[in-house]
């Protein structure tokens, strides 16, 4: 009995398998990537605003006087004041040596911590050695303490060394980082192969050979980013450099403390000398900005 096919079957069959291609979705652009639309543009514009906007009031309160800072609603564009203000500033104050200080402890923090983090966060990623867990957990565990708990004990040992009211007593305390020790172990974990290692020492480098010449071009990314926040936080710090340094031997903010004194503070000088102490932050950030977004976009790239 002989059977015949359906012709719609037919027709269906022996049409070409050619694919139409399908169009992307709106927003997505050559290769399926993303597009950023008007409202992501409008939400970054917004951030960036968001962000700049005290940087921005802070040159125009340097810039203006103490009665047009206390003007509502305040008064939003700079004005002519900025060197007045910015010369008020360096006489009621030794800025330019405070500036100096505050260079030479941050930088000196930044340095040892970049360097012994490293050092320390390669030693628990990639070599074996007992205890090496317990001590991780023990240096992440430190993070959890407040450093007002340890302040007195601290200036107690400042104070034996002879130390007070010189700048060695504010950059020795921090020259190692829990934080810093944590976050290069976890980038060097992941961006490190134990093979590159295996294969160096087959090749008969020591361990130190290996860091310099392995690790620390593989970990510059981290490096910078921790180098920054190191910086910051060195620049930025308060709470001790008041304790164990004097008027004398000041740093920026101890500095900016004996700004604006009388029975009404003048916020106008306040606002100058703390537009001074900013810009070296902005320049670091200028120097390092490049390796600092590599370092998250390599991030990025490996999560």
């Amino acid at each position: 009995m002989t059977t015949f096919a359906d012709p719609k079957t037919v027709h269906v069959a022996e049409r070409p398998a050619t694919a139409r291609p399908r169009p992307y979705r709106r927003g997505r652009g050559a290769g399926g990537t993303l597009r950023p639309g008007r409202l992501a543009y409008a939400f970054l514009t917004l951030a960036v605003l968001v962000s700049a906007f005290p940087f921005y009031y802070t040159i125009v309160a340097a810039s203006r006087s103490n009665a047009d800072i206390a003007k509502v609603p305040p008064t939003l564009l700079p004005g002519p004041n900025l060197v007045r203000n910015v010369q008020l500033a360096l006489e009621q104050a030794d800025i330019g040596k405070a500036l100096l200080n505050s260079l030479i402890v941050s930088t000196s923090i930044t340095v040892g911590t970049v360097l012994c983090s490293t050092l320390a966060g390669f030693a628990f990623a990639k070599l074996r050695f007992k205890g090496r867990n317990t001590l991780l957990a023990f240096t992440v565990g430190t993070m959890m303490i407040p450093p007002q708990l340890g302040v007195i004990p601290l200036f107690m040992v400042i104070a034996k060394l002879e130390w007070a009211n010189q700048l060695q007593a504010v950059i020795l305390p921090s020259l190692v980082s829990a934080f810093g020790v944590f976050f290069m172990r976890q980038f060097i974990a992941q961006s490190l192969p134990d093979e590159l290692i295996e294969a160096a020492r087959v090749d008969g480098a020591s361990t130190s050979r290996i860091f310099w010449t392995i690790v620390v071009p593989i970990a510059r990314p981290a490096m910078a980013v921790l180098g920054l926040l190191t910086f910051m936080t060195a620049w930025n710090d308060f709470f001790w450099p008041i304790i164990a340094l004097s008027s004398q031997e000041p740093t920026v903010q101890v500095a900016l403390r004996q700004l604006g004194g009388g029975y009404v503070q003048d916020q106008s000088v306040v606002m100058a000398g703390t537009l001074l102490g900013t810009l070296p932050v902005l320049l670091v950030f200028g120097l390092l900005g490049r390796q600092i977004v590599g370092g998250i976009m390599q991030g990025a790239v490996k999560g």
